[in-house]
Protein backbone atom coordinates (compact mmCIF):
# COMPACT_ATOMS: atom_id res chain seq x y z
CA UNK A 1 0.00 0.00 0.00
CA UNK A 2 1.30 3.40 -1.16
CA UNK A 3 1.70 5.96 1.94
CA UNK A 4 -0.17 9.22 0.62
CA UNK A 5 0.79 12.52 1.70
CA UNK A 6 -2.20 14.11 3.98
CA UNK A 7 -1.35 17.72 2.36
CA UNK A 8 -1.47 16.34 -0.88
CA UNK A 9 -5.02 14.69 -0.69
CA UNK A 10 -8.72 16.34 -0.51
CA UNK A 11 -12.17 14.73 0.33
CA UNK A 12 -14.76 15.86 -2.62
CA UNK A 13 -18.22 14.06 -2.96
CA UNK A 14 -18.17 11.86 -5.76
CA UNK A 15 -14.54 10.79 -4.96
CA UNK A 16 -15.03 10.93 -1.04
CA UNK A 17 -11.25 10.24 0.70
CA UNK A 18 -8.00 10.79 -0.58
CA UNK A 19 -8.91 12.26 -3.86
CA UNK A 20 -5.44 13.55 -4.82
CA UNK A 21 -4.84 17.78 -5.40
CA UNK A 22 -4.26 18.56 -9.72
CA UNK A 23 -0.22 16.94 -11.05
CA UNK A 24 0.54 20.86 -10.90
CA UNK A 25 0.09 21.04 -7.45
CA UNK A 26 1.85 18.12 -6.40
CA UNK A 27 -0.82 15.20 -6.87
CA UNK A 28 0.03 11.88 -7.40
CA UNK A 29 -0.27 9.60 -10.66
CA UNK A 30 -4.15 9.22 -10.36
CA UNK A 31 -4.49 13.00 -10.62
CA UNK A 32 -3.65 12.95 -14.44
CA UNK A 33 -7.67 12.84 -14.37
CA UNK A 34 -7.57 16.45 -14.04
CA UNK A 35 -5.39 17.31 -16.62
CA UNK A 36 -5.34 19.59 -19.95
CA UNK A 37 -4.76 17.82 -23.22
CA UNK A 38 -1.46 17.28 -24.08
CA UNK A 39 0.54 20.41 -25.99
CA UNK A 40 -1.55 22.80 -23.71
CA UNK A 41 -0.75 23.58 -20.18
CA UNK A 42 -3.65 26.31 -19.21
CA UNK A 43 -4.14 26.08 -15.48
CA UNK A 44 -0.61 26.59 -13.65
CA UNK A 45 1.34 26.09 -17.14
CA UNK A 46 4.78 27.45 -15.34
CA UNK A 47 4.66 24.24 -12.88
CA UNK A 48 2.85 21.99 -14.86
CA UNK A 49 4.08 18.08 -14.55
CA UNK A 50 1.61 16.36 -16.96
CA UNK A 51 4.10 15.68 -19.84
CA UNK A 52 6.75 14.74 -16.94
CA UNK A 53 4.39 12.18 -15.29
CA UNK A 54 3.55 10.84 -18.39
CA UNK A 55 6.90 9.64 -19.25
CA UNK A 56 7.67 8.73 -15.76
CA UNK A 57 4.76 5.88 -16.12
CA UNK A 58 5.48 5.60 -19.90
CA UNK A 59 2.28 6.73 -21.26
CA UNK A 60 2.70 8.55 -24.65
CA UNK A 61 0.31 11.83 -24.92
CA UNK A 62 -1.52 10.47 -28.12
CA UNK A 63 -2.25 7.28 -25.29
CA UNK A 64 -3.68 9.77 -23.06
CA UNK A 65 -5.76 11.80 -25.50
CA UNK A 66 -7.02 8.73 -26.80
CA UNK A 67 -8.05 7.58 -23.28
CA UNK A 68 -9.60 10.71 -22.39
CA UNK A 69 -11.22 11.29 -25.93
CA UNK A 70 -13.17 7.43 -25.76
CA UNK A 71 -14.32 8.25 -21.82
CA UNK A 72 -15.66 11.79 -23.07
CA UNK A 73 -17.62 9.88 -26.10
CA UNK A 74 -18.93 7.22 -23.82
CA UNK A 75 -20.06 9.65 -20.72
CA UNK A 76 -21.46 12.15 -23.63
CA UNK A 77 -18.59 15.00 -22.22
CA UNK A 78 -18.17 16.34 -25.39
CA UNK A 79 -18.82 19.86 -25.46
CA UNK A 80 -18.03 23.02 -27.43
CA UNK A 81 -18.35 25.03 -24.33
CA UNK A 82 -15.38 23.90 -22.33
CA UNK A 83 -11.49 23.75 -23.25
CA UNK A 84 -10.31 21.12 -25.98
CA UNK A 85 -14.16 20.31 -26.54
CA UNK A 86 -14.37 18.00 -23.56
CA UNK A 87 -15.26 17.58 -19.74
CA UNK A 88 -12.64 14.67 -19.65
CA UNK A 89 -9.83 17.56 -19.75
CA UNK A 90 -11.67 19.96 -16.94
CA UNK A 91 -9.63 20.47 -13.51
CA UNK A 92 -10.39 20.56 -10.20
CA UNK A 93 -11.34 23.61 -9.65
CA UNK A 94 -14.10 23.37 -6.36
CA UNK A 95 -14.41 26.48 -6.36
CA UNK A 96 -15.65 26.38 -9.78
CA UNK A 97 -14.98 27.14 -13.32
CA UNK A 98 -17.77 28.83 -15.27
CA UNK A 99 -17.38 26.96 -18.78
CA UNK A 100 -16.72 23.32 -16.77
CA UNK A 101 -19.47 24.52 -14.84
CA UNK A 102 -21.98 25.52 -17.29
CA UNK A 103 -21.41 22.22 -19.54
CA UNK A 104 -22.00 19.97 -16.44
CA UNK A 105 -25.34 22.16 -15.78
CA UNK A 106 -26.13 21.57 -19.61
CA UNK A 107 -25.69 17.99 -19.47
CA UNK A 108 -27.38 17.38 -15.78
CA UNK A 109 -30.70 19.70 -16.44
CA UNK A 110 -32.34 18.26 -13.86
CA UNK A 111 -29.60 18.40 -11.45
CA UNK A 112 -28.43 21.35 -8.70
CA UNK A 113 -24.92 22.10 -8.65
CA UNK A 114 -23.63 20.10 -6.24
CA UNK A 115 -25.49 17.02 -7.57
CA UNK A 116 -23.65 17.72 -10.97
CA UNK A 117 -20.56 18.23 -9.06
CA UNK A 118 -21.04 15.28 -7.13
CA UNK A 119 -21.09 12.86 -11.15
CA UNK A 120 -18.60 15.17 -12.46
CA UNK A 121 -15.98 14.09 -9.73
CA UNK A 122 -16.92 10.65 -9.60
CA UNK A 123 -16.20 10.16 -13.07
CA UNK A 124 -13.35 11.63 -13.07
CA UNK A 125 -12.17 9.52 -10.35
CA UNK A 126 -13.29 6.19 -12.87
CA UNK A 127 -11.62 8.17 -15.66
CA UNK A 128 -8.26 8.23 -13.46
CA UNK A 129 -8.80 4.54 -12.80
CA UNK A 130 -8.79 3.58 -16.26
CA UNK A 131 -5.98 6.06 -17.15
CA UNK A 132 -4.12 4.22 -14.86
CA UNK A 133 -5.18 0.56 -16.21
CA UNK A 134 -4.09 1.27 -19.58
CA UNK A 135 -0.58 1.79 -18.49
CA UNK A 136 1.01 -0.99 -20.81
CA UNK A 137 4.49 -0.68 -19.80
CA UNK A 138 6.23 -2.72 -17.03
CA UNK A 139 7.86 -0.26 -15.23
CA UNK A 140 5.01 2.30 -15.62
CA UNK A 141 2.64 -0.77 -14.03
CA UNK A 142 5.10 -1.30 -11.40
CA UNK A 143 4.68 2.56 -10.20
CA UNK A 144 1.18 2.70 -10.79
CA UNK A 145 -0.25 -0.51 -9.25
CA UNK A 146 -0.40 1.01 -5.64
CA UNK A 147 -2.39 3.78 -6.43
CA UNK A 148 -4.85 1.03 -8.47
CA UNK A 149 -5.51 -0.63 -4.82
CA UNK A 150 -6.64 3.19 -3.74
CA UNK A 151 -10.04 2.60 -6.01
Amino acid sequence: MVKLDEDKLRDIPGWEKNAPIPICMGGDYRALTFCCKPGFSLAFAYKCRRDETLREIELSPEEFIKIKENFSKENNWDSDIVCFGSISYCCMRRGGCPRRDMALSIRYPDMTKDEFMEIYFSKKKELSRIILENIRNTDGRKKVRAYLDLF
